[in-house]
């Protein structure tokens, strides 16, 4: 999910069933955070909003893409009064809605900024436990992406850990995508369709995982392995962390809802310091 994401769905490569039994349990606070025996590097409960337009300093996330390519038919809010972006109770809220000038708006977070600041991880688990957001035109997205100078030209890889279109309740995206310079789409990589029972991930909060190693990307949804991908060899920089809800990517808007709002329970990053363990591990913690 991008600043230059085509306006289509992207080809896909294979199709993998899942059955899920539920919805994922409320994470426990505090010793809860604990993980397969670690601790996470980066984690965001939502007790408190530290965002930031552009420039990180003290906060905690950025609310635009660090490279200024905001993408879909909603334009991302700035921090501050009539932005996409509440807390309570520990669950952060990213609303889709109409200004007073019938426009839409939406909202992003992005753990680094463009001058390098915040939170990027060469490898690790990174996890979110999210209840999307129902009705049709909605563009969800956790995602990570290299965190490269602006002048780098080399190749830099991008992870979908959840690429949803609200049109398509029974299934979403997860794509592993390559880009080469300053192309406008991915010129490589992969990616499935995951189908899960229709409605199932608007009606109830889930968790959705990535874990980066250098042979692999594997993905999870409630702690439950779902696809994997090598490691692309252009893989060089480390991923910044990205959450958004957009609009559009060509799909209709006009039956979106307004407001349309997801719920995020926690974002976490792991370092997955031996990556065996922690996979096998965390077929223990599915949930």
């Amino acid at each position: 999910m991008t600043g230059f994401r085509p306006s289509h769905v992207l080809v896909i490569a294979c199709l993998v069933c899942l059955v899920m039994a539920g919805g994922a349990a409320r994470a426990a606070s505090a010793g809860g955070l604990r993980l397969c025996g670690e601790m996470p590097v980066f984690h965001d409960e939502f007790d408190d909003l530290r965002l930031s337009a552009w420039q990180l300093g003290g906060a905690r996330w950025i609310t635009h893409t660090p490279w200024g390519g905001d993408f879909g038919d909603a334009r991302f809010t700035d921090p501050g009064p009539g932005s996409a972006f509440s807390v309570h109770d520990g669950i952060l809220s990213i609303a889709a809605r109409k200004d007073a000038a019938g426009r839409w708006t939406a909202g992003l977070l992005a753990s680094a900024d463009g001058a390098g600041n915040g939170f990027t991880a060469m490898y690790g688990y990174f996890e979110t436990r999210m209840k999307l957001p129902p009705g049709p035109g909605t563009w969800v997205g956790t995602w990570l992406n290299e965190s490269a100078p602006k002048d780098w030209m080399l190749p830099t890889v991008e992870i979908d850990t959840i690429e949803y279109y609200g049109q398509f309740t029974d299934g979403f995206h997860t794509t592993v995508h390559v880009w080469h310079g300053r192309s406008s789409q991915p010129d490589g990589g992969a990616g499935t369709i995951i189908k899960v029972p229709a409605h199932s991930l608007v009606d109830d909060f889930h968790t959705y995982g990535t874990l980066v190693t250098p042979r692999w990307i594997t993905f999870y949804l409630d702690r439950k392995e779902i696809w994997r991908s090598p490691t692309p060899p252009e893989h060089r920089s480390p991923f910044m962390f990205l959450i958004n809800l957009a609009l559009g990517s060509g799909w209709p808007i006009d039956k979106t809802l307004n407001p349309a709002i997801m719920k995020v329970d926690y974002a976490r990053v792991y370092p997955a310091a031996d990556p065996a363990a922690f996979a096998r591990c965390l077929v223990g913690q599915a949930h």
